[in-house]
């Protein structure tokens, strides 16, 4: 599944960007057609919990080297220096076709696959957090080639079940980053705790607060035995984001490609 939004680039931090895109989905879900036939929506309520196995970090010291030194240039938005760490067949797939011009330099499609340039150059936070994160899962229709951040382990039948029961899909769930994260009873960091997440697939609920919508902050969720709350939106990742991909090459590491953006930007 490719990305639920283009929120999730131009967040200042990876996590909260993805979890942002996750919110603002939900909130924005366009109204059907008229005369469209449209199933009845369940009301939200307890769910069946699908555990998930969190991503392990990829075990190389060299890619974590590449990583800060990514992260580096990104912090000083050195497009030159960056140019030298992406693959020349760069790729840019938006959702099912690869968009790069092969034509141009590698860092020109890049550039304007994570809005590098221009005035605002939102990418580059971005470029950051992509940096900082660990975790990476190899891209099953391209060889040697690993896409970041990796995404859970969980049984897609029982995922597929549990949607299909609370008449969901994919935009409405996310996975919790740790064992243990508070869910409180309000968007406020001092709220009572009412819950905890588990290592389970967590359902996100629209909020559409005027407060949410100015600070963003929290995201608002269901827990399995039913308890509405809101937790950090640092602390959930979405099903099926934007991701980054790298590739070893001659036992350097590079870019390989993005896997997200907008295909029109």
């Amino acid at each position: 599944m490719r990305p639920l939004s283009r929120i999730l680039i131009v967040a200042t931090a990876l996590v909260t960007g993805a979890t942002l895109a996750t919110a603002a989905v939900l909130a924005q879900a366009p109204a059907p057609a008229p005369g469209s036939q449209q199933r009845p929506a369940a009301a939200p309520g307890p769910y069946k919990p699908v555990a998930i196995a969190l991503p392990a970090a990829l075990n190389d010291p060299a890619f974590d080297a590449f990583r800060k030194q990514l992260g580096e240039i990104a912090r000083k938005k050195d497009r030159a220096a960056l140019a030298r760490l992406v693959a020349p067949n760069f790729f840019w797939i938006p959702e099912d076709t690869d968009l790069a011009d092969k034509s141009k330099p590698a860092i020109d499609n890049m550039a304007k696959a994570l809005s590098l340039d221009g005035k605002d150059a939102i990418g580059w936070e971005a470029l950051v957090a992509y940096a900082a994160e660990a975790t990476a899962t190899a891209d099953p229709q391209r060889n040697g080639v690993f896409c970041a951040p990796a995404e859970p382990v969980f049984d897609e039948k029982a995922a597929d079940e549990l949607a299909n029961a609370t008449q969901t899909d994919a935009s409405d769930w996310a996975f919790p980053l740790r064992d243990g994260i508070e869910v409180r009873a309000a968007a406020k960091q001092d709220s009572p705790v009412v819950d905890k997440l588990g290592l389970y697939l967590v359902r996100v609920l629209a909020d559409d607060s005027p407060a949410n919508a100015v600070l963003a902050t929290f995201l608002k969720v269901m827990t399995a035995s039913g308890k509405v709350g809101y937790v950090p939106t640092d602390a959930l990742l979405p099903i099926g984001g934007e991701q980054l991909c790298y590739v070893k090459d001659g036992g350097a590491w590079k870019i390989a490609g993005f896997l997200g953006g907008e295909p029109n930007q």
